[in-house]
């Protein structure tokens, strides 16, 4: 069956995210647009999960718990998990590792933990914009260790992109999938992109704003819609 998905949203919690982009209206959108599947990617947080997760056992939509990292070498990574439990033994980890340097609420706005009702029940008063002290090798490996499943994101991108940071991809990391950006500028390069048959390759929003949420367009060949079957398809190298 196929499933449409866009697994690289953020939620009001990200800096730079929309105050709009709540549980609630994230999980409205994404089921306007035909979705059938959705990850919360928060800058090095994952509150906003678990209101997400209790909201969608109640529509007929799938959420997997989810975050992306920021290295210390700025490069981005989206941390995918089977359990939320999983998703919050990692969150432990990557605690550890963020600078206490405030977030600046008047530039990138607040960073709102809500509830299943939109309701805002904390904030987080450091900043979640800079790069944890994890090191690349770390963070794959804190991942994995956790039970999860990680793939460099958006590598199209000059900005915290793992090609324009690192200049390539680590063979030793042993990666199976990688995204690129569902725009025009994402295309262009899948279009030139040498190692499009080595990788899987998934196209995802990184959306901030309601609008940018991926439309019902790049899918999953799957047997069935459930957190195995996604992580088996990431998994599978080609």
């Amino acid at each position: 069956m196929k499933v449409y998905y866009d697994l690289h949203i953020h939620s009001c919690l990200s800096p730079c995210g929309e105050e709009e982009m709540t549980p609630n209206n994230i999980l409205n959108m994404a089921m306007i647009k035909g979705l059938d599947l959705i990850a919360i990617a928060d800058h090095n947080a994952s509150q906003n999960v678990v209101a997400a997760m209790a909201i969608a056992k109640k529509r007929d939509i799938l959420v997997v718990p989810a975050m992306e990292l920021q290295t210390s070498e700025e490069v981005h990574l989206l941390c995918l998990f089977k359990t939320l439990d999983q998703l919050i033994e990692f969150q432990s980890i990557v605690d550890q590792h963020l600078l206490p340097i405030p977030n600046n609420e008047k530039k990138f706005g607040r960073q709102l933990i809500l509830d299943e009702e939109d309701e805002i029940i904390g904030q987080i008063s450091h900043s979640l914009l800079f790069s944890t002290t994890l090191n690349f090798e770390m963070a794959v490996e804190s991942v994995r260790r956790c039970g999860g499943f990680v793939l460099p994101a958006h590598i199209n991108r000059q900005s915290n992109g793992v090609m324009s940071v690192l200049g390539f991809i680590p063979e030793g990391m042993n990666f199976t999938t990688v995204e690129i950006s569902n725009d025009e500028i994402g295309a262009r390069f899948l279009e030139s992109y040498k190692d499009k048959e080595r990788y899987r390759i998934i196209r995802d929003s990184d959306a901030h704003q309601l609008e940018s949420i991926s439309e019902r367009e790049f899918f999953m060949e799957l047997p069935s819609r459930d957190i195995d079957s996604v992580f088996a398809y990431l998994e599978a190298k080609l």
